[in-house]
């Protein structure tokens, strides 16, 4: 249903590193860049290669946590993207678990960025 998605960010530079540095276990790596105005924007993309996630300068202060969460393709990945956010110094919301909650094998870990989103990686698996 979601063809991509663009995140504006206090400081485009610190938010990709804390990203690629979080989701390297996922298979997040940066696929392009162009500049924008005095920063750029990113496009941000997993083992495809396709730029479905991006990250832009903010236009004005954000107000509102935003929620997203990135697929991981296993329990392990979960695990290795908490324990790369821990070694940054990352905000930990819920350390990896399971949600029966939300279905059966909803394994996911939450985290806060450096603009104060909530951001997850989630395996949906057994």
């Amino acid at each position: 249903m979601i063809d991509h998605m663009g995140l504006q960010v206090a400081d485009v530079e610190a938010s990709l590193t804390f990203y690629l540095r979080t989701f390297a276990p996922i298979g997040m790596h940066e696929a392009m860049r162009f500049p924008h105005g005095g920063s750029f924007v990113v496009g941000l993309s997993g083992p495809d290669g396709i730029p479905d996630f991006w990250l832009s300068p903010a236009n004005g202060a954000e107000t509102r946590e935003l929620h997203v969460a990135f697929r991981a393709a296993d329990r392990h990945a979960v695990d290795a993207v908490h324990d790369a956010a821990v070694a940054a110094g990352a905000q930990v919301l819920h350390a990896p678990r399971e949600w029966p909650e939300y279905h059966p094998g909803y394994y996911g870990v939450f985290l806060r960025d450096l603009d104060g989103h909530n951001v997850e990686a989630v395996h949906h698996g057994g």
